[in-house]
């Protein structure tokens, strides 16, 4: 029996150890540390420092990311992350996990055998596994590699880091959940309550939809829409369903005044801020959804559209309602969405309908379109649930449109889609038409105070525009834009659906730059705009009056100049500090801006308020009570609703001939067709007597007016 090669297994040894030194280099040079590590490095870090605070926010000066308290856009991208890193740290099934262990293995061989031959074999046979288990190893850990940054490349493409900022103390305070919210609700009622009671109805959309509703109550038909016997056949049933309901809620019943009509505004308004909170969450924690929630309630064109009778108000709730659903759904992208998103989204959108037609559907549908074509995905939209959402559409619209046209024989859809929808399409109606890029210049005004802050915001939105908020607020806004700066008929508040979207921006862009200033010339700029707005109106406070023959409100006067002074403090403080830092000083402004104009200085200004003093001179002319009027010259919708529902919108020789009748009737006639009024009365045999005149300016063309109001004299 031979003795074994000493000399070939000392040499098999070397090589062993060889590749084992070369494993374990190769290995000391590629990090496996993995997330589960970091994070047991962070437990152990946090318990190192256990009395430092938990909540960023309650620390003078310590920084708090701009998604602190809100981890759900990041979640699914940190989940595949951790997943990937993990698998380093897996043995492979069925081989070795290292060259060292096959190395050992190779030595536990090659000591084993009984002859030189069968020894060199089983060595050689040791060494070609160990090199096949060696390279297998490497490929493994260079895929798995290649896997953990092509996931982590996927997370930072769809969520990009959100830099560490400093929150003023301010924001600090009020930038917890519960509290912001309550805030904002505050902050709303702040703003839209001035005046809400106290304005007339406002010529000449306002008091067209609270008369049809009005009417509505008087015939209890709360199918077919009419303003006085002309058909009303431009909106859907919502609004007018929502007025009738405050009416009979209030007890006021066909008697209520003008602001019961308004009620379903302002709750609209009001939830529309809240709203704002709700949808800026999906993405950003509340101190961001509070500075959202703040610039969508001191929008000018949010405090008009919440105290007027309308639809805006509640259509831009419902729209919200939508949205925040939509982000939602789209952040998960799970193939079966939670049913309450599914339900949220979809039934929002049908009462969406039901207010304002197609308006709610084209916003959310064209978000999903430019969501999925910057993303290039589409199987998300799958799980928005279509056939669902077709079903609860049809079960919430159809019933009242089957009614409408069976009663009006096809012609509400005649008028709400060929007359009223289609002709905007092409050409301004009632003189509404503008070119392009007009609403564009228009929200400098609309959405102030909103504008200056997105601009000095923007670079910051654009540096981050791969992060998920960025990219769903660009979907909703820009193609939306571009379709209203398209169509040929132009409103101020055609854009306030949009108008959440871009305050999400700006509050993101305002955190963004929380601790730096932008260049001076964009400070300057943005604080110019700022001001600009409380100082022309404290001049129009004063001048306006004047001009109309009339004194300026005292009290709205004083508040409108303080808020001036305090805009001029504000802008000073948004060239020298951090943007966001002058928020307290803007809501300060607009306060005061608001509660002067809307509560004192609007209310005030008699010669503007033509219907209301008519319809109490018609009131005094006689003693009978809710006497029958007819009106030559003056057709405001405003005057029929404060008087009665047949008031007669007619001709002169018309007024003649049936204020001659028998009843308690007045005749309110403008100066221009008084010659012929009384003309015609003399030639009837009807003898007058002149009641009383008013004058003023028809808020609607600034026509000068002079009404005479008449009576028969045996009255």
């Amino acid at each position: 029996m031979s003795e074994p090669d000493t000399n070939n297994t000392n040499k098999d040894k070397s090589i062993a150890e060889a590749a084992e030194g070369d494993a374990a280099m190769r290995k000391a040079d590629v990090p496996e540390k993995t997330v589960e590590a970091e994070a047991g490095d962070a437990a152990e870090t946090a318990a190192s420092e256990p009395s430092k605070s938990a909540d960023p926010a309650e620390e003078e000066g310590e920084k708090t990311p701009l998604n602190s308290e809100n981890e759900e856009p990041n979640s699914n991208a940190s989940a595949e992350v951790k997943a990937t890193s993990g698998a380093d740290s897996a043995p492979e099934a069925g081989g070795f996990e290292t060259a060292s262990e096959a190395a050992a293995s190779s030595d536990e061989t090659a000591g084993g055998g009984d002859d030189g031959a069968a020894g060199a074999g089983a060595q050689d046979e040791t060494r070609e596994h160990a090199t096949r288990a060696e390279d297998q190893t490497e490929e493994a850990t260079g895929a798995e590699e290649g896997e953990t940054r092509a996931a982590n490349e996927d997370a930072v493409s769809a969520h990009p880091p959100l830099p560490d900022t400093r929150q003023p103390r301010w924001l600090r305070v009020c930038g917890h959940s519960g509290l912001a919210q309550i805030l904002l609700l505050l902050l709303a009622l702040a703003v839209f309550v001035p005046g809400f009671w106290t304005v007339p109805p406002l010529d000449r959309d306002e008091p067209r939809f609270a008369q049809a509703s009005k009417q509505m109550l008087e015939s209890n038909d709360y199918v077919d829409i009419r303003f006085q016997a002309e058909p009303r056949y431009k909106k859907p049933i919502g609004i007018y369903w929502l007025q009738a309901a405050a009416a009979k809620a209030t007890g006021y019943d066909a008697d209520a005044p003008i602001w019961v009509y308004r009620v379903p505004s302002i709750i609209g308004a009001v939830l529309s801020v809240l709203l704002t909170f709700w949808v800026a969450r999906a993405f950003t924690g509340p101190p961001q959804a509070l500075l959202a929630g703040i610039f969508v309630a001191l929008a000018i064109v949010v405090g008009v559209e919440a105290r007027l009778a309308k639809t805006d108000a509640m259509l831009l709730a419902m729209i919200l309602v939508s949205q925040g659903a939509l982000a939602r759904m789209w952040l998960n992208e799970r193939p079966r969405q939670p049913l309450a998103l599914v339900l949220t989204f979809w039934i929002a959108m049908g009462l969406g309908v039901l207010i304002k037609g197609p308006v709610a559907p084209m916003i959310s549908g064209l978000t999903v379109l430019a969501l999925s074509l910057m993303t290039w995905r589409w199987r998300w939209i799958g799980s928005l649930r279509l056939l669902w959402g077709l079903g609860i559409l049809i079960v919430l619209v159809a019933p009242w449109f089957i009614s409408i046209g069976i009663a009006t024989k096809g012609a509400f859809f005649q008028e709400a889609l060929g007359k009223d929808l289609f002709a905007k399409l092409g050409q301004g109606q009632e003189s509404h038409g503008a070119p392009p890029l007009t609403h564009l210049a228009a929200m400098f005004g609309t959405f102030w105070p909103m504008p200056p802050f997105l601009i000095a915001g923007l670079a910051a939105i654009l540096r981050y525009r791969k992060s998920a908020l960025v990219k769903f607020c660009a979907a909703w806004v820009i193609p939306n834009w571009i379709v209203f700066e398209v169509v040929a008929t132009k409103l101020p508040h055609y854009t306030m659906p949009l108008l959440p979207g871009l305050a999400i921006l700006t509050a993101f862009g305002l955190a963004a730059t929380s601790e730096t200033l932008p260049r001076r010339w964009l400070r300057w700029g943005a604080a110019g705009l700022f001001a600009l707005v409380p100082l022309g109106v404290a001049a129009a406070s004063i001048i306006g009056p004047i001009l109309l023959h009339d004194s300026p409100s005292p009290p709205g006067a004083v508040l409108i100049v303080f808020s001036a002074i305090a805009a001029i403090y504000g802008a000073r403080s948004m060239v020298t500090r951090p943007m966001v830092e002058a928020i307290p000083r803007v809501v300060l402004t607009t306060l005061l801006l608001y509660g002067g104009v809307w509560g004192f200085a609007m209310v005030d200004l008699k010669p503007i308020w033509i219907s209301p003093r008519l319809a109490q001179a018609v009131d005094q002319a006689v003693e009978c009570p809710d006497p029958q009027v007819y009106s030559v010259g003056f057709n405001e919708p405003s005057f029929v609703f404060l008087t009665r529902t047949d008031t007669i919108l007619s001709s002169a020789d018309g007024a003649a001939s049936w204020i001659a009748e028998d009843g308690c009737r007045v005749a309110t006639v403008e100066s221009r067709y008084e010659s012929d009024f009384l003309d015609r009365a003399r030639a009837e045999g009807v003898a007058l007597t002149l009641s009383s005149r008013i004058e003023g300016v028809n808020i609607n063309g600034g026509d000068e007016l002079d009404i005479a109001v008449y009576k028969r004299t045996d009255m």
